[in-house]
C-alpha cells in the first residue's frame, strides 16, 4: 500500500503521519466554530421574529447567516482540516503485520479530523443543523390559521365593566342629554375599534324597561349597532313603535324587547350592553357584551 503524502510531526492533535491542508489548524477550527455559532444565533433570532409576527426582509437576511454558517464551517472543515491527498492504496493480502499496520492506518484518516479538540465542531455542526431544523418547523403552525375564538367571536373588546359611554368626539353621555325617543351612538374611551365597538344609546322610555330594568337605568337601553345578520351598521330607530330598523336588508328589532327580531334575515336579536348611573350622573357600562356581536358563524347558511 502506497500513500503520496509527506509525513509531518503532530500539529494540535493530529498524528504525525497525517498531513492536512493548513499550517495552523488551531485557527482554522476557530473559524469553523464561530461560523457555526452564527448559524446557531441566527436560527435563534429567526424563531423569535417569526413568533412576533415575522418580518420577510429581517427573516431573509437570517435564512441567509443560518445555511451560509453551516455551509461555510462545512466547506472549511473539508478544506482545512481533512487529511490532504491524493491516497492510491495498492491491494495487497494483509498476511504481514507490516501490511495490518497500514491498513489500520488508513481508517484514521477520515476519523483525525474529529478527534480530540475537534469532537467540539462535530458537536457544534450537530447544533447548528438541529437548531436550524426546529425553527425550521415554526411554520407548520401557520397550517392551522388563526383561532375561530378571536376570529369568530368578537365581543368588542373596547367595552369593559364601567366603561364610561362617549360620543364619537370623546364627549362622556350624561344621564340628562338624551330626551325619550333620542338616539346616540356611543363608544368605549380609546376603543380599538370602533367599528366592532360602536353601540347605538337610545332613552326608550322615562323608566327602565320591564324586559331588564337592572341593565336600562331611566329608560336607557343600548344594543351593539351592528346587525346580526351581515354586520352593517343599524340605526334607523322608529320612536313610535319602539323598533330599530337595519338600512342594508330591512332586518327589524323590538327595542322595548331585548331587540328581539321581528322582520327580515337577522338571525338573532342584537345584543345588549347593560348599562348604570354613576355618582355623577354618567352612563357606563356594567360589564362588557357577554356575547358575540354581529353575523356569527353559526348563523350564516340559514343556520341558527
Amino acid at each position: 500500500m502506497t500513500e503520496h503524502a509527506t509525513p509531518v510531526a503532530d500539529t494540535d492533535g493530529f498524528p504525525e503521519h497525517m498531513e492536512i491542508a493548513t499550517a495552523n489548524p488551531g485557527r482554522a477550527i476557530t473559524v469553523i466554530a464561530v461560523s457555526f455559532l452564527l448559524s446557531i444565533a441566527a436560527t435563534f433570532v429567526l424563531g423569535w421574529i417569526y413568533t412576533q409576527g415575522g418580518n420577510p426582509a429581517i427573516e431573509g437576511m437570517m435564512l441567509a447567516v443560518v445555511f451560509g454558517g453551516i455551509g461555510f464551517g462545512m466547506a472549511a472543515w473539508g478544506k482545512w482540516l481533512m487529511p490532504k491527498g491524493p491516497f492510491v492504496e495498492e491491494r495487497e493480502v494483509l498476511t504481514t503485520e507490516e501490511n495490518q499496520e497500514k491498513f489500520a492506518k488508513t481508517f484514521t484518516r477520515g476519523q483525525v479530523a474529529i478527534e480530540g479538540r475537534r469532537s467540539v465542531l462535530l458537536k457544534l455542526l450537530l447544533a447548528a443543523m438541529g437548531t436550524m431544523t426546529a425553527i425550521l418547523l415554526f411554520p407548520i403552525r401557520s397550517l392551522t390559521g388563526k383561532n375561530p375564538d378571536k376570529v369568530l367571536y368578537q365581543y368588542g373588546s373596547g367595552w369593559k365593566a364601567g366603561s364610561q359611554l362617549v360620543t364619537d368626539e370623546g364627549k362622556p353621555v350624561h344621564s340628562d342629554d338624551l330626551e325619550v325617543g333620542g338616539v346616540l351612538t356611543v363608544f368605549p374611551p380609546d376603543s380599538g375599534d370602533m367599528a366592532m365597538d360602536q353601540t347605538l344609546l337610545i332613552r326608550a322610555a322615562a323608566a327602565p324597561l320591564p324586559f331588564n330594568p337592572s341593565a336600562t337605568p331611566g329608560g336607557y337601553v343600548a344594543y351593539s349597532k351592528v346587525c346580526t345578520h351581515a354586520g352593517c351598521p343599524v340605526g334607523q330607530y322608529q320612536a313610535q313603535f319602539g323598533k330599530l330598523l337595519c338600512p342594508c336588508h330591512g332586518s327589524t328589532f323590538d327595542v322595548l324587547h331585548g331587540a328581539d327580531v321581528v322582520f327580515g334575515p337577522a338571525p338573532r336579536p342584537l345584543a345588549l350592553l347593560p348599562l348604570m348611573v354613576d355618582d355623577n350622573g354618567y352612563l357606563r357600562a356594567q360589564r362588557g357584551y357577554d356575547e358575540p356581536l354581529g353575523p356569527g358563524f353559526w348563523s350564516r347558511g340559514g343556520v341558527r
